[in-house]
């Protein structure tokens, strides 16, 4: 295996896979070679069990490789990774994005020893954010930039912050920049991500809010034809936000909730800093500023205490709130979260709820569909016959279009969840 790239493999979310991308540059510019690097996911039990899983399959296919672990869960339980005789080093979330990291792994074997399994600091003395940003991360047609990282809340379900420390912001001044060379480079839509991105801001300067960064991109990069906001907490959603969904054509109308219940004693439960009216009143307002505007949310099915009167007000919220795309997590009990010592709820009746969620998901995700018949919509096209809305529905095509261009076409039906259009 002398001499070839290493390998990496990703779990969890969208940040995640940011980073592997800024890893595999900083691999590649180090020189990095016969290497696996495990970038893991910490937000359950299930994601650790499968990281683990997948480190021995790895081991078994690339005998002769160092296997490096790094990501949220390699930052949570570092030494539950360094026990495994499958893996060479780990390496927590901050040393994952220097240089110096990828360039020591690169000197070789004797890099690695005993006493240097472990490369993993303390995660809440982290002050910087993305020290390594790199630009197009994403497919030929949509960039995706990191501009927030860790969180300052405890969820009481949630390790995440363990893993990614508190809440830091990049500079107004140095993403304006960093999107401005992306569309020099054709990219026709960038999404702004992070870990808690509606606290943006909260730690420079004047404490500027994600509303204002918005505006900012807008004014300052002219060019710039689509900007999206990945998933918010629609509490912190702050004015100057509003104010760009109102007034702001080029912000694309779909927001991603982090919702999580439609119950308020769950919610307080779960230590979430909004109680039920207020996502109705959000999701309601938004609209009204922007009446083609469509809602996703991450909802938890299950959660420690749920009882099935505290279920139908979760069912009943995705009405209320006009959602249409669903993500649905049943609840599983994380370690360390105090939401693990709770009283938990049957597996099997988590199961079924799920289901019966999901059901209305599809439910709702079929209205929205059908609304569109004989609409036309701008399309980012991701493949020669595949795009998305501005709403991010995806529509397939009959023939092919230029890939990553934003192409007009009239909606004429729809099959297996998508829109078709010619």
């Amino acid at each position: 295996m002398a001499g070839q790239a290493p390998r990496f493999a990703t779990f969890g979310c969208r940040l995640n896979a940011y980073e592997t991308a800024a890893m595999q540059e900083l691999a590649q510019e180090a020189g990095l070679e016969n290497a696996v690097i495990v970038n893991t996911c910490a937000v359950t039990a299930e994601a650790v069990r499968k990281a683990r899983q997948d480190i021995r399959r790895l081991r078994r296919e690339n005998p002769d490789a160092r296997i490096v672990v790094t990501g949220c869960a390699a930052q949570t339980e570092p030494q539950r990774f360094a026990e495994m005789a499958e893996v060479d080093l780990v390496i927590g979330n901050a040393e994952k994005m220097r240089p110096e990291t990828w360039q020591g792994i690169a000197t070789g074997p004797d890099f690695i020893g005993d006493t240097e399994k472990v490369r993993v600091d303390d995660i809440m003395s982290v002050r910087d954010t993305a020290g390594h940003l790199i630009d197009g991360f994403g497919t030929r047609s949509r960039a995706f930039v990191q501009v927030q990282n860790g969180c300052d809340h405890r969820c009481t379900f949630c390790i995440i912050p363990f893993g990614r420390g508190n809440s830091r912001s990049v500079p107004a001044g140095v993403v304006v920049d960093q999107i401005g060379r992306l569309v020099a480079r054709g990219y026709n839509e960038v999404v702004l991500t992070g870990v808690d991105l509606t606290s943006w801001g909260a730690d420079l300067p004047g404490e500027p809010r994600l509303g204002d960064l918005v505006r900012r991109i807008l004014k300052l990069v002219p060019e710039l034809p689509r900007l999206r906001v990945s998933s918010i907490d629609s509490i912190e959603a702050d004015p100057a936000l509003m104010a760009a969904i109102a007034e702001e054509p080029r912000l694309m109308p779909h927001l991603h909730l982090s919702l999580q219940s439609g119950d308020d004693l769950i919610l307080k439960r779960m230590k979430r800093r909004h109680a039920r009216a207020d996502a109705i009143r959000f999701c309601q307002e938004a609209r009204r500023l922007r009446p083609d505007m469509t809602f996703g949310a991450d909802i938890i099915v299950g959660f420690p205490t749920e009882t099935e009167a505290m279920f139908e007000n979760t069912l009943r919220l995705v009405q209320d709130c006009g959602l249409t795309w669903l993500h649905v997590f049943p609840y599983s009990p994380r370690p360390g979260t105090p939401a693990a010592r709770m009283p938990q709820v049957n597996g099997a009746a988590i199961r079924e709820r799920a289901a019966r969620l999901r059901a209305v998901g599809d439910d709702r995700v079929a209205q929205h569909l059908g609304e569109q018949q004989g609409k036309t919509h701008d399309i980012l096209m991701e493949s020669p016959r595949m795009g998305r809305t501005a709403q991010f529905t995806e529509v397939t095509f009959v023939s092919d279009r230029p890939e990553g261009q934003i192409v007009t076409a009239t909606i004429t039906g729809q099959v297996d969840g998508r829109l078709c259009a010619v």
